[in-house]
């Protein structure tokens, strides 16, 4: 059962990989001119950085990108600001793909044929976009397979722990599972690994549905420590679209709580 749980975490990030960097090679430059030229007015640049951020299924990958803009003086601060702002809103697609599909489907029957299919655009199409296109489609079904070897894992995990203790929890335990949420994605180094362990955590009964809320917005903040890194020795406008990004994630998380 622990090889199952540590295997279906590697494959997630695995096919998180593959997506991201398959995706990002496919596209090419597009990325940096659709952050250039769509970030004008602060609504199309939160339209920009939801839509991109979906696509690419990595907030990071968008948050590195416009502080690097913003670093090298190409994007201003507010356009860096509503970007940032819409790459987290983005970056939440993850979780409604794995909580609406999957859940609800045989998971193998088109994340196998993806994997095969993909590969095969990958290897007849090595060093260009159809072969970029190929690695992103495959890590797309190493993905969704990931998240059936973790439902499995937890389905059987569930009837043998139990989290009684914690069942009258307050605030103090709330914020203790806000925290392993936020260490998670820290050592994942990826809030949607995180989610998507939370998820199907809940799915087969090992957490409540109050924790696994908990431990989604940690999640969430926790996502905030590659921003963190990525301005060390950078411009102060760059040390400014990081603060900015952090409190958005720090004040969302705390209405959730709230809520």
């Amino acid at each position: 059962m622990i090889g199952s749980l540590v295997g279906g975490v590697g494959l997630f990030l695995l096919g998180m990989r593959l997506m991201t960097e398959g995706l990002k090679h496919a596209a090419g430059t597009a990325l940096t001119r659709v952050l250039e030229r769509w970030t004008k007015t602060g609504f199309r640049g939160l339209l920009s950085g939801t839509l991109i951020s979906s696509l690419v299924q990595s907030s990071s990958a968008v948050t590195v990108a416009t502080i690097g803009f913003v670093n090298a003086g190409l994007m201003t601060l507010s356009q860096a600001i509503w970007v940032i702002y819409g790459s987290n809103i983005g970056t939440t697609m993850t979780g409604w793909l794995v909580a609406l599909v999957g859940f609800d489907i045989n998971i193998k029957a088109f994340a196998l044929p993806g994997i095969g299919v993909g590969m095969a655009l990958h290897i007849t199409g090595r060093d260009s976009r159809r072969g970029a296109f190929g690695e992103a489609l495959a890590g797309f079904g190493v993905f969704f397979v990931g998240i059936d070897v973790l439902k499995v894992a937890f389905l059987g995990l569930g009837d043998r722990i139990s989290l009684e203790p914690v069942s009258s929890y307050g605030l103090v335990q709330l914020l203790l599972f806000v925290v392993i949420g936020v260490m998670l994605t820290v050592l994942m180094q990826s809030s949607s690994a995180a989610m998507a362990v939370t998820l199907t955590a809940t799915a087969g009964g090992v957490v409540p549905i109050e924790i696994g809320a908990a431990m989604v917005i940690g999640a969430n903040v926790g996502t905030t420590s590659t921003a963190l890194l990525s301005v060390i020795g950078a411009t102060p406008n760059a040390k400014r679209v990081a603060a900015a990004h952090i409190a958005f994630n720090v004040l969302t998380g705390a209405v959730a709580l709230a809520m």
